[in-house]
């Protein structure tokens, strides 16, 4: 959500902004705002001048009855009564003007970095740099759920029976290794200096909408039937949402924190439940970074957590990519964003493991997250940034350490992790 004041002092900005993201039918809301906003005030305004007044005008009855005016104390006790009926409708009608701006406010998209490439959809946005040189080795790379099943590491067909379309069990080594990849994801953001924490895997409706447009959430969350509870889509959502309605200790800032959960989507729209694999699907784990920090310091610290997610990729010998997300591509509460995309051997292409956004101080205007200054207190600024989600990771790094003989090479790192285990063979 932006400040109404550059709504107010420069419209024209936020209208260009909503074309850029090729929001036209936004363009209306601009113009609904200032006038809700104006009469939002007027109100205040009127109230304010009649709550003055109530106090004058009381002392001038007491004054009329003592010098003996009773019809001109009767005039004024009229006006005083006048005046309470007229502020009952303003203190009713505020609270719902305000609402109503609220809601409207919610529905304009943040303004995005200069830095954001103009474009559509995802099909235009822009590849910056990449780590690693891909490779394609000189056998056939398999789909990569022929890749689990040989190696005795999935159960779609059962998870189709228990739960439907959308869920899997992972099986022996391989669960193993999805436990390892996680585990080696939180020891290497905490050598980063984060806080490692795990938050609640539910959270009421005052934070989703907090923490993310309503576009988002009709086509993400899953609600819990009967109570203010919501699945969370990812653990940025809780993490976030810690800190709802809280003034931070100034001197506290930036918090740094990495986190744990499973992640529940519904996967509404175009892409949808694959028919067969795990690339896009209802359940799986990630490990997240989030951070809090000053205004002046998120643009710094975006570039920071993004290379920490190339750091781990290559760490695991992992060719990727960072792709700038376009305009177009961009949710409403992102000031910038970037995709980190993993190269495919099998498909000869990359393809996204993770993304890293800077919502400015639009997350932290929803749930009222400041921090002190000498001056009073600021709106923070939240980013955050997928450290690692293993479904993707696993097709990532089945593809990029498979053997011609169908077994799976452990990189160092990760041997540790799997109790000294070097590579996971065909059963």
């Amino acid at each position: 959500m932006i400040d109404i004041a550059l709504i107010r002092n420069d419209p024209d900005l936020v209208r260009e902004n909503i074309k850029k993201k090729f929001q036209d039918k936004k363009l209306p809301l601009v113009d609904e705002a200032i006038a809700l906003d104006k009469k939002k005030r007027a109100l205040q305004q009127e109230g304010d001048l009649l709550r003055s007044s109530r106090n004058t005008l009381s002392k001038q009855i007491g004054q009329l009855m003592r010098e003996k005016k009773t019809a001109e104390a009767e005039e004024v006790k009229a006006q005083v009564s006048a005046n309470a009926a007229r502020l009952a409708e303003i203190e009713k009608e505020e609270p719902e003007v305000s609402e109503q701006l609220k809601k409207v406010m919610m529905s304009i998209p943040n303004i995005i970095s200069p830095d954001t490439p103009i474009g559509k959809d995802d099909s235009e946005n822009v590849e910056r740099k990449r780590f690693l040189e891909p490779k394609v080795p000189d056998f056939e790379v398999p789909y990569h759920l022929d890749i689990l099943e040989k190696l005795d590491g999935i159960d779609i067909d059962s998870a189709r029976r228990t739960s439907g379309q959308g869920f899997y069990y992972l099986t022996g080594d391989v669960a193993r290794l999805h436990s390892a990849i996680l585990s080696y994801a939180r020891d290497f953001m905490i050598g980063k200096g984060f806080t490692y924490c795990i938050p609640p895997f539910m959270i009421r409706s005052s934070v989703v909408t907090g923490v993310m447009s309503f576009e988002e959430m009709d086509g993400m969350m899953y609600k819990i039937e009967g109570e203010d509870l919501y699945l969370i889509g990812t653990s940025e959502h809780s993490m976030i949402g810690r800190f709802m309605g809280q003034t931070l200790d100034e001197s506290k800032l930036p918090l740094t924190l990495t986190s744990y959960s499973p992640c529940f989507r519904k996967e509404k729209g175009a892409h949808g439940i694959e028919e067969r694999g795990i690339y896009r699907i209802h359940q799986f784990e990630k490990q997240e970074m989030i951070v809090i920090c000053k205004p002046e310091d998120s643009c710094m610290w975006y570039e920071r957590m993004w290379n920490y997610t190339v750091e781990l990729f290559v760490s695991m010998g992992i060719p990727v990519r960072q792709l700038e997300c376009c305009s177009g591509d961009l949710a409403d509460l992102k000031f910038r964003s970037c995709d980190v995309e993993a190269w495919s051997p099998r498909q000869k292409k990359y393809f996204e493991v993770g993304s890293c956004s800077n919502l400015t101080d639009a997350q932290a205007r929803r749930l009222g997250i400041r921090y002190k200054t000498e001056k009073g207190s600021e709106f923070a600024h939240t980013l955050n940034n997928t450290v690692v989600a293993p479904p993707r990771m696993l097709i990532a790094f089945l593809e990029n350490h498979l053997r011609a003989d169908g077994s799976v090479e452990i990189p160092e790192v990760l041997w540790p992790y799997m109790g000294g285990t070097k590579e996971i063979c065909v059963k």
